[in-house]
């Protein structure tokens, strides 16, 4: 007769066979690490530490009481990532399909709460088809403690999810709470109804792929901000990415030690932004002569890409950065872009980084679509979030700042701290050609035809002397200084440090109303 500790044994062997080797080898077949080997995988060797893996579902209807397997599809725990501690879960798609019942969702909620009370990241690993059917409403339940602290845990500890299979109706919802989705390409999936059910209702014709995989939320949707190739590359991914967090909303982002760009970097600045108003340039080739080389992680690089978003060091100090991009919609302000500007602006409030924004832009996408979607309130989106944010923030005018868009790319009036502009910089309502057709329009009206398009390129000539500059507004303080590209990095780096003690009191209030 066996003894405990033989019984021990024997348990603890079977915590790892899943829902069988059969599924596990299926599993492996289709390109899929099991839901342990990538929890291994994504902590630091050695520091897994596994709650819950007894844990089984308590139901007897439908004939679930002879399918009870330990762990009940969801392994739990926490760990290091490069010697910090993070929290875990990663569904087993072996097990119910990674269906979530009671029990899956009391684990997930379990390991919420440690990460609350320990005041560290949360990380999910989802492989999962949605609620899992034979548990009604106690799987609706269970999703809805999982949201509360989704919600509870936001802006509080960095919540991340990783994407690595079929995720379908309320599995899509927690993810979508969290700061950063990743998803892996061919193999994750994300929608609220699967192609079946849209085929008899609508009558569309779609696959999973097209509906819902990675490319389509990087590209389209904007669910996904990251896109990885495989399993493996998602979770060095979400490696590299806790690399730049702090664990809490109380600590400072993890600074490194400072690298600078080569010495020829400063002094090509100044060629790389056109003077032609209207030529295009990648703004990339802008940061990576500022910002310490090999430190730019882009958040969202498919998905409007008229405004670029990511973390950076600078002198090491992580920092967020927001950049129009002149080569994608002249750098134009859109839905979808203002949309990504205003929740990245608001993680980087949440945990302390500082903002630098680099300014060209046009002004906000003209058009009936634009205006019948709500541009109005998408674009106050980003409008709020900056002049709510509280962090350090720096901002570089290069080029162009037309409009309200001048006033919303993190303006002195918005409560920027340092604003700088380069020698380029044209600040004004608007273009000068937009500008002459309406200050000049009776002029024009009654210049001969055969003069008049010399008497608009004078016109055109004077505003742009007399307006487009950047002298107008740093008369009045609105800028800071007007410099030469070459100290760019020079003068944020300065300005970093001056302001890394920065304390702003706001009124108390339960939240506010952002407009969504």
């Amino acid at each position: 007769m066996s003894g405990p500790y033989e019984r021990w044994l024997e348990r603890r062997a079977r915590l790892e066979e899943g829902a069988g080797a059969d599924r596990r080898q299926k599993h492996a077949e289709a390109g899929r690490m099991s839901a342990r080997d990538r929890l291994l995988a994504f902590f630091d060797p050695g520091t897994f530490v596994e709650t819950g893996p007894y844990v089984t579902h308590r139901v007897t209807s439908f004939g679930l009481a002879e399918r009870r397997v330990p762990g009940d599809g969801v392994v739990t725990g926490w760990g290091e990532v490069e010697g910090r501690p993070v929290c875990a879960f990663a569904q087993d798609a072996t097990v119910f399909g990674g269906a979530l019942g009671e029990a899956h969702a009391e684990k997930i909620v379990k390991v919420m709460e440690t990460a609350r009370r320990s005041g560290v990241p949360v990380v999910g690993l989802n492989d999962s088809g949605g609620a899992r059917i034979q548990e009604g409403v106690m799987s609706l339940g269970g999703y809805g403690e999982v949201f509360l602290r989704n919600v509870t845990l936001s802006g509080v500890v960095p919540q991340l999810s990783l994407i690595l299979g079929p995720c379908a109706g309320g599995a899509v919802y927690s993810p979508a709470i969290t700061d950063f989705v990743i998803m892996a390409r061919g193999q994750g999936q994300m929608f609220i109804t699967g192609p079946e059910v849209i085929r008899s209702v609508t009558q569309e014709e779609v696959s999973a792929e097209a509906l819902g995989g990675a490319d389509a939320h990087a590209s389209t949707s904007g669910v996904s901000h990251f896109t990885a190739a495989s399993d493996a590359d998602a979770i060095v991914l979400a490696r590299r990415l806790l690399g730049y967090l702090p664990l809490n909303n109380l600590e400072e982002p993890p600074a490194r030690a400072s690298v600078d760009p080569p010495a020829t970097a400063a002094g090509e600045l100044k060629g790389l932004v056109p003077t032609d108003a209207n030529a295009p340039y990648d703004v990339h080739g802008v940061l990576d002569r500022v910002l310490d080389p090999g430190a730019w992680l882009e958040v969202q690089p498919e998905f409007a890409p008229n405004l670029v978003t990511g973390f950076a060091r600078l002198s090491g100090q992580p920092v967020g950065v927001v950049a129009n991009q002149p080569s994608a919609l002249a750098g134009c302000l859109d839905i979808n872009a203002s949309t990504k500007g205003a929740r990245f602006v608001r993680f980087c409030d949440a945990f302390n980084f500082p903002l630098l924004t680099f300014v060209d832009v046009p002004g906000f996408l003209p058009g009936t679509a634009q205006e019948y979607n709500g541009i109005i309130r998408h674009g106050a989106k980003l409008l709020y979030a900056y002049a709510e944010a509280t962090v350090p923030k720096l901002t570089v005018i290069l080029r162009k700042a037309y409009g309200g868009a001048y006033d919303v790319m993190c303006s002195k009036h918005l409560g920027g701290d340092l604003n700088l502009a380069w020698p380029t910089a044209e600040i004004a309502v608007m273009g000068a050609d937009g500008a002459v057709s309406i200050l000049h329009r009776r002029e024009l009206d009654r210049a001969p035809s055969g003069e008049r398009e010399a008497l608009r390129e004078r016109l055109v000539r004077a505003y742009q002397a007399e307006f487009l500059n950047p002298y107008l507004a740093a008369e009045r303080g609105y800028v800071d200084d007007v410099i030469d590209p070459a100290e760019t990095r020079s003068k944020l780096q300065r300005g970093l440090s001056m302001l890394s003690t920065k304390r702003e009191d706001r009124p108390p209030r339960k939240h506010g109303n952002i407009p969504l």
